[in-house]
């Protein structure tokens, strides 16, 4: 099994920053893709950002120029760097990680989610 530990998230005023981290532990043989998504009330989860082993990023349209996303693929942490933070970013954010744990065998694991409010 993997396990995901989110950390990071909190009370922001508009106009600040914040940076969340996501570690995967457990049975890992190797890690392609690892991401954040974000649901608020009402809505739909969606993709923040995404990287994939061999560097490629994608960010949502709304947090382009604004966000970070970046690994360290010896620690299996994602980041994620957000500044310029505006009260419509409020939401639970999610990691997800895909991987696999052996040659044959994938994996999709989900964080148990982190609550970002801003607010002043």
């Amino acid at each position: 099994q993997v396990q995901l530990v989110e950390s990071g998230g909190g009370l922001v005023q508009p106009g600040g920053s914040l940076r969340l981290s996501c570690a995967a532990s457990g049975t890992i043989f190797s890690i392609n893709t690892m991401g954040w998504y974000r649901q608020a009330p009402g809505n739909e989860r969606e993709l923040v950002a995404s990287i994939t082993i061999d560097g490629s990023i994608n960010y949502l349209d709304s947090v382009k120029g604004r966000a970070t996303i970046s690994r360290d693929n010896a620690k299996n942490t994602v980041y994620l760097q957000m500044n310029s933070l505006k009260p419509e970013d409020t939401a639970v954010y999610y990691c997800n990680v895909a991987g696999r744990f052996s040659q044959r065998q994938r994996f999709s694991a989900w964080g148990q989610g982190t609550q970002v409010t801003v607010s002043s």
